[in-house]
Formats: structure tokens, sequence, C-alpha cells
């Protein structure tokens, strides 16, 4: 055998010695090489490596976290649902909720089922409630807290679809049946164009910013016990966007629509979930509010009392 392939026999020998060791530590016992008896640089070198191979793999560990992410089909619609757990090297994967479901939908698992469209925070489809909170996953930033897994599920009290889309039907309907749209009844005074001072535009901030996620909604207690009749944080919210604009000419047809049966609009208990939950930072309670305050003034005090006490659940 020549020196050169004894040499590389020599090191090819020490390398399964060391993976060995690195796979099943309980053989070869303390950093024990036998191959290198006699060769002390050779086994110091090889208990380095072991050791720096240890560290690397255990700081790799730690940038990877564990995901639990709900799933059922209606495919298999006899098995109830259960969180499936995924482990995603962080290092290697972007810093949002989104990026992750991307990433395991991409490499890992590509029968994982959920909506997304625009990444940006605009279009709402990637609602879903992460570590208990109703968000969008693309403006969730990922927790770097490794030891705690990140637990992923549809939103709450709505019909699941798949994984973590759910049925919208109904929310959409109660946003149309607002009549999401500017109604006047006179053409503009220039024909063409209905103007607005600077403060009557500034009344519209805080409202026309809702990217129907339907966060707020599905966070409503009030919404999970009568969500055919109540309309909702969302869908009363872009109500009142029209109700303030001072270019709509439907403000009192509005409201009696909303209040001819007080579960659409007096439901709201102002248990304000909807504000906390929303990831653009509107306010749906406030909102709320000053429409009841706005039907309530332009009612006689004897009805308002009687509309008051229905409201409340007073006898």
């Amino acid at each position: 055998m020549s020196k050169m392939s004894w040499i590389k026999d020599g090191y090819k020998k020490a390398a399964d010695a060391v993976v060995r060791k690195i796979e099943n530590p309980a053989k070869g016992g303390g950093g024990h090489f036998p191959t290198l008896e006699g060769h002390a640089a050779a086994q110091r070198h090889a208990e380095q490596v072991l050791e720096t191979h240890g560290a690397l793999r255990e700081k790799m560990n730690k940038l990877k976290k564990e995901f639990k992410i709900y799933r059922w089909s209606p495919d298999h619609p006899h098995q109830k649902p259960f969180l499936q757990s995924y482990f995603v090297d962080l290092s290697k994967c972007g810093p949002m909720v989104l990026d992750v479901l991307q990433k395991i939908k991409g490499e890992e698992d590509s029968s994982l089922s959920y909506r997304r469209s625009c990444r940006e925070g605009i279009c709402g489809s990637c609602a879903m409630n992460i570590d208990g909170t109703n968000t969008v996953a693309c403006l969730k930033p990922i927790d770097a807290d490794t030891s705690i897994p990140t637990v992923i599920t549809p939103l709450p009290h709505m019909y699941v679809i798949k994984d973590l889309v759910v049925d919208l039907t109904n929310f959409y309907q109660q946003y149309k049946s607002i009549e999401p749209w500017l109604k006047t009844k006179k053409p503009p005074p220039d024909g063409r164009e209905y103007r607005q001072s600077i403060a009557e535009r500034k009344r519209l901030d805080g409202l026309y910013e809702c990217i129907l996620c339907a966060c707020c909604s599905t966070s409503c207690p009030s919404y999970w016990w009568n969500p055919e009749q109540f309309h909702g944080p969302a869908a009363l919210l872009h109500a009142y966007r029209w109700i303030t604009d001072s270019r709509d000419d439907f403000t009192e047809e509005r409201l009696q629509a909303l209040t001819e049966d007080e579960t659409r609009l007096y439901r709201c208990r102002t248990i304000k979930n909807c504000t906390a939950t929303c990831p653009k930072s509107l306010n749906p309670a406030n909102a709320i509010n000053k429409m009841k305050t706005k039907h309530l003034l332009s009612q006689p005090v004897e009805k308002t009392e009687d509309q008051n006490g229905r409201a409340f659940g007073e006898s």
C-alpha cells in the first residue's frame, strides 16, 4: 500500500469513527477512537470535530421552530381535525408567518391549504388565528422563541372548508347588504365629481382602510352567537363609513335599514375584541357606538328609552 493510500485510508477510518460516534455516542465511549490509537494529534482533532459538530447541531436545533397547524380535509370527513407539527429552519425562512406556510407548502407538504394573495396586508386573504389571536399571516412576525411552538388555526367559529380555509359566504353577504357604494340623489354641482373639504375627508380616516379580513367579526362573541342576525364589526364599520361620508345622500335610509331589526346593530355589547384584534389598528367598536348615538339622537325620547331597554335585555 502506498503512503498516500495509507493516509487516505486512515482519514476515512477516522471520519467513519467520528460519524459513528456522533450518530450513537453510547458506542465507543468517552472520546476514545480505537482507529487513532497512537496518533495523539489525530485523536485531539477527532475530539475537536466531535465537539464542534455537537455545538453546531445544538445551534442549528435552536434555529428550528415547531409550528402546529390545524388540519382537516373534506376528502376524509370522518377524520377528526388535528394539529400537525412541522419543524422549520428559521435561518432559511422569511420573517413572517406567511413565509413559514409558504415554505411548508413548497418544500414539505403540498396538501396544506390556506388563502393568500398580496403579502402586504392589503387583501385580507391570509386571515387566521395565530397563537390565539386573529390576524393576517403576512403581517404577523414569527415568534423567535424556539422553545415554544406556534399554533396556527382557522378563524374561530366559522365553517372550515379545508385546513386554514373557512367559508366566508355569510360574511360577504352581510357586507353586500349594507350597500357599500356611494348613493346620491342629485348629480355633482359641476357635473364631474362630488367634492369634499379636507375636514370632511378626514372623517373617513380609520374607516376606509378596512381590508375585510374578518379578523374582527370572528373574534366577536356577539357574532359567534348570532351570525345570521348580527352584521358583525366589519360590515358595521363599512356601514358607518358611508353614513358619515358627506357625499352620500342616504344617511337616514342606511340607518333605518340597520335599525329596523335591532339585532343588526344593537347586538353589539362593546366587548371590543374587534378593536383589540384588528391587524390594521382600526376601531370598529367606536364606529358602532357612533352609529348607535347617531340613530338614538334622531329618535324621540320615549322611543329611545324603549330601544335601549330591548337592546340590553330589559323587560
